[in-house]
């Protein structure tokens, strides 16, 4: 199998390597001392422009545990763009590590980093993109019901950078995605298109109702992200109805399990009954952040010791 160059999106994986990322975290998770050490020596940069308890912590851990350094940088002591260009700082690291991952406001910059650089680029989170998430949640759900195939996801919320994921990793696993989203919130359209091109089953909805039946898991997120505040008043308004509550699980079905990428705000996108009540699942992939991350770090072409 080839190694994986970069991670910007979860289409940058074919779908046998997708599957390879879930069947080695689970592995792992399962066997620790199996865990092979292919970062000993070797430096990740971790390069934070927005702050973030879940990725800092368990990409920390994952790089360590795969033998090597990682070396968390905040946006400040960098800036993108602003001290240097982003070409010079990727260049600059790509000299010491032999990763660079990074969490990051604009997708464009990650593009940047991986066009200059010859050491492979993970995206820790864009606006465009969130692929480790959708890592950690493809892993949950196989877990959760044993395969992937046929299984249903019902995505309600902002068609974010968070749901794009979904979307493309829905396609390299056979899951069939519906997402519910009020107008102007769609899911981008670019993103459907690619991933129907990949096989993918993507469904956009405006009912939530409608896009629940028969799902095997609800998932949300978020209304308003980080750097979205001054929309915080006009997006509850907008997603009125779109709280993902006792009613809405009913509607999927009794075996159907609750999923949210975190933080969550009870009250608001989700009931504080369905996410700390017995169908949630959310906790399972939070864990499961750092062991899709490490499975994937061991599949980058990260190249000897520099």
């Amino acid at each position: 199998m080839n190694a994986v160059r970069h991670l910007l999106e979860v289409d940058d994986l074919d779908p046998a390597q997708f599957a390879a990322v879930l069947d080695r975290a689970r592995e792992w998770k399962e066997a620790p001392r199996e865990i092979p050490h292919v970062l000993a020596g070797r430096g990740v940069a971790l390069v934070f422009e927005k702050p973030s308890a879940r990725t800092r912590v368990s990409t920390e851990i994952a790089v360590t545990t795969l033998g090597g350094h990682p070396l968390y940088i905040r946006g400040e002591e960098v800036g993108l763009g602003v001290r240097e260009t982003v070409e010079d700082v990727a260049r600059t690291l790509a000299g010491y590590c032999a990763v660079i991952a990074a969490r990051v406001f604009d997708h464009g910059k990650l593009e940047a980093m991986a066009a200059a650089v010859d050491v492979p680029v993970v995206n820790l989170l864009s606006d465009r993109a969130h692929p480790c998430q959708a890592l950690a949640d493809y892993l949950t759900l196989r877990e959760h019901y044993g395969s992937l195939e046929g299984r249903r996801v019902a995505y309600v919320g902002d068609g974010n950078n968070v749901a794009a994921s979904l979307a493309f990793g829905a396609a390299l696993s056979g899951v069939e995605l519906t997402v519910a989203s009020p107008s102007g919130y769609e899911l981008d359209e670019g993103v459907v298109d690619g991933a129907r091109n990949l096989g993918g089953a993507i469904e956009l909805v405006g009912d939530p109702f409608e896009a629940v039946k028969g799902a095997d898991a609800v998932y949300t997120d978020v209304w308003t992200s980080m750097g979205q505040e001054d929309e915080t008043e006009q997006r509850r308004a907008a997603f009125d109805g779109y709280q993902v509550d006792a009613a809405l699980m009913d509607a999927a079905g009794a075996d159907a399990c609750f999923m949210h990428c975190l933080p969550a705000h009870r009250g608001e996108e989700v009931a504080a009954e369905v996410i700390d009540g017995p169908r949630s699942v959310v906790w399972q992939q939070a864990a499961n952040r750092m062991h899709s991350v490490r499975a994937l770090l061991a599949l980058l072409d990260a190249g000897p010791v520099r």
